[in-house]
């Protein structure tokens, strides 16, 4: 009898898991995850297929090169951690953290100019908007996915 009511308790906390998770997104590799953005961003911005052939390479090189600096400032950030530094050495890690921002930027401003050189500026600017809807579409899945409803849509006045 002991044995049933141990399994009876345990499959009751485990029930509740298995409903949160039913239904729910799995975590997509990042192989998955650029395949989507890519064909999200190809349908938004209208890109041809021989436009996007050339672009998102050259796209995802600086995606790349931009994670590689925000791992960076991660790093930094989690040096930061550390609650016997001087204030030295905090001044070090924001130091950091800004430059790899601007690095962030200039790199930006340099793929535009490698950008121009294979789609308008008009099909840039909706590349821009449709890489912001996509990550917005994301961060509304997972708002969605909250078992708390902690970001629901505030209700208009009645």
């Amino acid at each position: 009898m002991k044995k049933l009511i141990v399994l009876f308790v345990m499959m009751c906390g485990i029930m509740p898991l298995l409903w949160a998770s039913h239904g729910a997104d799995q975590h997509l590799s990042p192989e998955e995850f650029r395949a989507k953005q890519r064909a999200f961003i190809t349908e938004k911005a209208e890109l041809t297929k021989e436009e996007a052939a050339k672009f998102f390479p050259v796209y995802f090189e600086l995606q790349d090169r931009k994670k590689q600096l925000n791992d960076e400032v991660w790093q930094l950030i989690r040096k930061g951690k550390d609650e016997n530094l001087t204030d030295a050495q905090y001044g070090e890690i924001m130091e950091g953290i800004y430059d790899a921002r601007i690095a962030s930027d200039r790199l930006d401003k340099t793929y535009f100019d490698k950008y121009k050189k294979i789609l308008s500026c008009k099909k840039i600017y909706l590349v821009q908007k449709a890489e912001m809807r996509f990550h917005r579409e994301l961060l509304k899945g997972m708002n969605k996915r909250q078992p708390n409803g902690a970001h629901k849509k505030p209700q208009g006045k009645k």
